[in-house]
């Protein structure tokens, strides 16, 4: 198995679904919503930037709390 390369300080589509508690299909549905945008890697294997990983994080939990 290929362990892809992911800079530190970002996240791969798998990290993230698992940080916001969804599936990698979710995480593709909040960048064609543009609530979250691609910061590198390939079409196939995108990189996020931790930041805005955490500020959906942040606005999910606000709602949530709301």
């Amino acid at each position: 198995m290929d362990t892809e390369y992911i800079p530190p300080g970002y996240y791969g589509t798998h990290d993230v679904a698992r940080a916001l508690g969804t599936s990698p299909g979710g995480v593709r549905n909040l960048v064609y919503r543009g609530r979250l945008k691609r910061a590198g890697g390939t079409e196939r294997h995108p990189w996020y930037r931790a930041e805005d990983v955490a500020a959906v994080l942040a606005q999910r939990q606000a709602r949530a709390t709301a």
